[in-house]
């Protein structure tokens, strides 16, 4: 069975990877799963989706724990513990990583026990253009990789599941798809298919016992137009992102800018500060961060 992971940020076409994975798949004769996995919908959180194609009736469900092949569609994931990008991964994994990095730097910095493949990102220039194309390309280079997909039917995939997109959209993204699967060509076939997982040896998680509140509290009613300020998103988060103000060089353009949520206001002295009760932890500003000055500090250890 092929088991792959898509991981990736809200906005940047992970669900839509692996629907086109999953069709192409399909469309070559394999009984398919296809799921994403996130919370409330959050542009700029981190999120996955995974795939698992089999040629006959597939029994597994729930989230892959052992992948084959996992495609990092935002380099920034890999060092984010909380998006478990690397859990599971083992010697037989394969890992394609898209971003500026190559594949034996991030062999090195993350020391990946599996291979590592790099799938080189557009130019600074061209990033925010190319943005909406991520999921297609990296859709198209997991086809290569798994070297059971040929170029015909994953453009019929791709067909099928952007047809409300219109054919101009359409066609963008076929290219983008296309191109990146002639780029990983050298590497077709390199992901192998993994073995059955058998059920005994199972551990229960720890599960966090939650006690009810009553409903009044815990599902409140807003009809009133414009009132998203009284929707306090700040309740999803994980993790906190901190401000070291004495590493903070006050470049507040490129935190601000990059908060999907606008929750980064700037104070008359140029300092950044974090809305909390809008900031839903998606850690970007931890990503973008030149100097390094904004960190992560988990909820729980905040509130202690």
């Amino acid at each position: 069975m092929y088991r792959i992971r898509f991981h990736g940020r809200g906005g940047q076409g992970v669900k839509t990877a692996s629907q086109i994975l999953s069709s192409a798949l399909f469309l070559e004769g394999f009984e398919v799963q296809d799921a994403p996995r996130y919370g409330a919908e959050r542009r700029g959180a981190p999120i996955f989706a995974y795939v698992r194609a089999d040629r006959a009736p597939i029994n597994e469900r729930g989230v892959i724990a052992r992948p084959g092949l996992v495609v990092v569609v935002d380099e920034t994931l890999v060092a984010m513990p909380a998006a478990g990008v690397l859990q599971g991964v083992d010697a037989d994994s394969v890992i394609l990583i898209h971003g500026d990095a190559s594949a034996g730097s991030w062999q090195a910095r993350a020391k990946i026990p599996g291979r590592v493949l790099a799938l080189p990102a557009p130019a600074p220039s061209a990033v925010r253009a190319e943005a909406a194309f991520a999921g297609a390309r990296c859709a198209g280079a997991a086809a290569q990789l798994l070297g059971v997909v040929s170029r015909a039917n994953l453009g019929s995939a791709l067909e099928a599941e952007l047809e409300a997109l219109g054919a101009g959209l359409i066609e963008q993204n076929r290219e983008y798809a296309l191109s990146a699967f002639d780029i990983l060509a050298p590497h077709a076939g390199v992901v192998r298919e993994g073995g059955s997982v058998s059920a005994s040896g199972y551990a229960a998680p720890e599960w966090i016992g939650m006690p009810l509140e009553d409903a009044a509290f815990a599902a409140p009613d807003i009809r009133a137009p414009a009132t998203s300020a009284a929707s306090q998103t700040g309740l999803w988060r994980a993790l906190r992102p901190v401000i070291d103000y004495g590493l903070c060089k006050r470049c507040n353009w490129i935190c601000g800018t990059y908060c999907p949520d606008s929750a980064i206001r700037v104070e008359p002295d140029g300092r950044p500060d974090i809305d909390y009760d809008h900031c839903k932890g998606c850690m970007l500003c931890v990503a973008v961060c030149p100097p390094h000055a904004i960190g992560a500090v988990p909820e729980r250890q905040e509130a202690a």
